[in-house]
């Protein structure tokens, strides 16, 4: 094996892991990952409030599952410094009010947790309780989120 061989194989390998770390230490990036898998899931619930789609108990399971793993770690993925890049769409409330933003949060992970605790088997008797999960979800997106044109 040619020495540039032997060379490449690491060189690559750092050049891999270097590029790695960075989007790992990309906050901006990492919630609007977790928001993409967010926005598919109320998807999933939406239709079904809208009688787009036929109502499946455990659809909205793994549904609320998805929010309630993004609830858990939203609030960490908005240190300070990171108001702005990657086209973000943070509203700067979340830095300026950031106890409220909390509290936003806060009040969606426990709608989650009080929807998948007891999930109803029929859509009109889960209506109340997914309601409740998209109003919070949709609260803090008026609050805390600038709407893109």
């Amino acid at each position: 094996m040619s020495s540039m061989k032997k060379l490449s194989i690491p060189v690559a390998l750092l050049l891999f892991l270097s590029l790695n770390a960075v989007a790992g230490d990309n906050p901006q990036a990492k919630r609007q990952d977790l928001m993409k898998d967010v926005r598919e899931s109320a998807k999933v619930i939406g239709g079904m409030m809208r009688g787009q789609a036929d109502y499946d108990a455990a659809a909205v399971s793994e549904a609320l599952t998805v929010f309630k793993k993004a609830a858990g770690k939203f609030g960490e993925l908005f240190p300070e410094g990171t108001e702005s890049g990657e086209e973000t769409e943070a509203a700067p409330l979340i830095w300026e009010d950031r106890a409220g933003f909390d509290a936003a949060i806060a009040a969606w992970a426990d709608a989650t947790d009080a929807a998948l605790a007891g999930l109803p088997d029929t859509l009109d008797a889960a209506k109340p309780v997914l309601g409740s999960v998209m109003r919070n979800c949709k609260g803090c997106h008026d609050d805390y989120r600038i709407e893109k044109e």
